[in-house]
């Protein structure tokens, strides 16, 4: 696999509000930040104005790049636009959305963040798709655009060429996804220790957690998930889990939700199968090995678990990752 490069849409002359700056910060951060002790080369990071006169109010902001520079980008992304776009339904510009099909047509892979899902769907890419955005906007998404199936309860979609995700967070979320998909995990887990977030939230989790104020004394799921990462090659039971949580099992399947919107034992999985492309990245272990230390079984239910939540066998997988040097799992 290899970085690429990544065309990110900046609207110069619309007005960028203050608040919109995250967003237009996360690929700024993700991609445009050389980590050469990670892969080299890294990201190639261009930010295509689009070119529009000034406005009255808003950061207008100035780049080296225009619209031209969208096409023949290996990703691009649009990390939001307007409110007055999305809210007041004023048209965006003519010129991006030309821009972004043609980049589409040229075999780009095509990323919006929160309210980029508006453009990416102008401009037709999103017709038929599984898409998402923030919450406050998914209903106007999906009105306004009735051919996108509109999910309102995730935090992004992978269609493969085509991804979204809502807002805010979750737009870290998706670059991070991009990184794994690019480069592997054990890249995209040191690049989030490095911005000290949280290594993979998968894209399914829910927009909407319950983060309620714990009682006083109480360490909170930390401890217990901690432990069960340093036990994946055992059996783990919810069980398990609630008993070295010192709860019991329905209390801590209730606060395991509320705090990561997914069931134990999909946490599990999520834990083991991260584990699994780690070793396959990073190590000369035999497939059976592999299954045996990070909890997956055997090497036929090793692969069935890659194809079904991957896409790929874990051979496959591994010769996307070539090693420079033969390893092993200490």
């Amino acid at each position: 696999m290899s970085a690429g490069s990544v065309a990110v849409v900046v609207s110069e002359g619309i007005g960028v509000p203050s608040w919109d700056l995250y967003e237009l910060s996360i690929p700024c951060t993700v991609f445009g930040k050389p980590q050469s002790d990670l892969a080299d080369p890294w990201y190639d990071l261009r930010l295509c104005g689009t070119g529009e006169p000034p406005a009255d109010s808003g950061l207008l902001l100035r780049t080296p790049y225009g619209l031209d520079d969208l096409v023949g980008a290996d990703t691009v992304i649009v990390p939001s636009v307007p409110d007055s776009c999305v809210e007041e339904g004023k048209p965006l510009p003519q010129a991006l959305i030309t821009a972004l099909r043609r980049a589409y047509e040229g075999g780009a892979r095509m990323v919006s963040l929160c309210t980029g899902a508006f453009a990416l769907a102008e401009a037709g890419l999103l017709d038929g798709r599984p898409a998402t955005a923030h919450w406050m906007h998914t209903a106007l998404l999906a009105e306004r655009y009735p051919k996108v199936q509109v999910d309102d309860s995730v935090l992004y979609v992978d269609d493969g060429d085509v991804l979204t995700s809502a807002g805010l967070t979750a737009g870290l979320d998706l670059c991070l996804h991009l990184v794994r998909r690019d480069l592997g995990a054990h890249v995209a887990n040191q690049l989030a220790r490095r911005m000290v977030v949280p290594a993979h939230r998968p894209g399914g989790q829910a927009q909407f957690i319950d983060m309620s104020v714990p009682a006083a004394g109480d360490e909170g799921l930390a401890p217990v998930l901690d432990w069960a990462r340093t036990r994946l090659d055992q059996p783990l039971t919810v069980d398990d889990l609630a008993r070295r949580a010192a709860m019991s099992p329905r209390t801590f399947y209730r606060r395991l939700q509320a705090a990561t919107g997914t069931t134990p034992l999909q946490w599990l999985l999520d834990q083991r199968l991260g584990r699994a492309r780690i070793l396959l990245e990073s190590t000369d272990l035999p497939i059976e090995k592999i299954g045996e230390l990070s909890g997956l079984g055997t090497a036929n239910n090793l692969r069935r678990h890659f194809l079904r939540h991957l896409g790929i066998s874990p051979s496959d997988y591994r010769r996307a990752f070539p090693r420079t040097t033969p390893g092993s799992f200490p």
